[in-house]
Parts: C-alpha cells; sequence; structure tokens
C-alpha cells in the first residue's frame, strides 16, 4: 500500500529514465491515467496503455529519448512532486508558477480535472500544483 500513489508513478519514471528503460509499469488509476495523457500531449513521452496483468489493470508508459542509440538522452531531465499528503500545495489563478520560464509544465489539479498550468491559467482556475516536469 503506497500513501502517495502519484510520488510513486513519479518515482517508477525517474527511475526507469535513469536505467535507460524503454518501458516502465505501474498500477492502474484514473489520476495517472490522467497525468500520463498530459505528459503524452506535451510530448515528454511516446505513449501509454492499460493492460491486464494478473486480472489487475496496469499502466504501461514508453518513455521517450532523443539523441543516437548509443549516446540518446531522456526527453524528461527532471520531474518532480510539488504538493505532497502531508503538504499540500494550493494557488488561486493569478498565482500559478511558470516552470523554467515556461519551458516545462505545472501539473495541476483543478475543479475541471487534471490539466497543465497553462491551460489552468487559460480557463482562469487555480487548484492544486501536482508535479513539475522539464
Amino acid at each position: 500500500m503506497h500513501s502517495d500513489p502519484i510520488a510513486d508513478m513519479l518515482t517508477r519514471i525517474r527511475n526507469a529514465l535513469t536505467a535507460g528503460q524503454a518501458t516502465v509499469s505501474l498500477p492502474n488509476s484514473k489520476i495517472k491515467q490522467a497525468i500520463a495523457q498530459i505528459l503524452q500531449d506535451e510530448g515528454y513521452i511516446e505513449s501509454f496503455t492499460t493492460i491486464e496483468n494478473d486480472g489487475k489493470p496496469v499502466l504501461a508508459i514508453d518513455l521517450k529519448y532523443y539523441g543516437p542509440r548509443r549516446s540518446r538522452k531522456p526527453v524528461i531531465t527532471t520531474i518532480k512532486r510539488v504538493s505532497t499528503p502531508g503538504r499540500r500545495i494550493y494557488v488561486g489563478k493569478s498565482e500559478i508558477p511558470w516552470v523554467l520560464s515556461g519551458m516545462g509544465i505545472a501539473i495541476m489539479s483543478t475543479p475541471a480535472g487534471i490539466m497543465t498550468g497553462a491551460k489552468a491559467r487559460r480557463h482562469g482556475m487555480g487548484g492544486e500544483v501536482l508535479a513539475y516536469v522539464y
């Protein structure tokens, strides 16, 4: 049992990128699928699929790299959890952070669902800052 499944997801992705793996699999949930969809839409991962493994749903994420085969580097250089179960970080619509001056993304949980900080800013709503990715 994990007390913070989002941090577990981000850590698994970070560890797989460090090890140079092509895919990473983790337990599936709706919020993890929403985060994976954002990462795919923003170009940080190749794709993701939901598969059954021993009767339990598993989220398989195909990681993205760039460069020649021998010296390839991961597209995600940093993936960091911001709001934790012990310390929630909420921001208003005017306080949404710019990650790396707009080069990275902030993943947020808003009343309209999980979205990037830029999309939340366009819709004029704040929420909980889940993670930074760049």
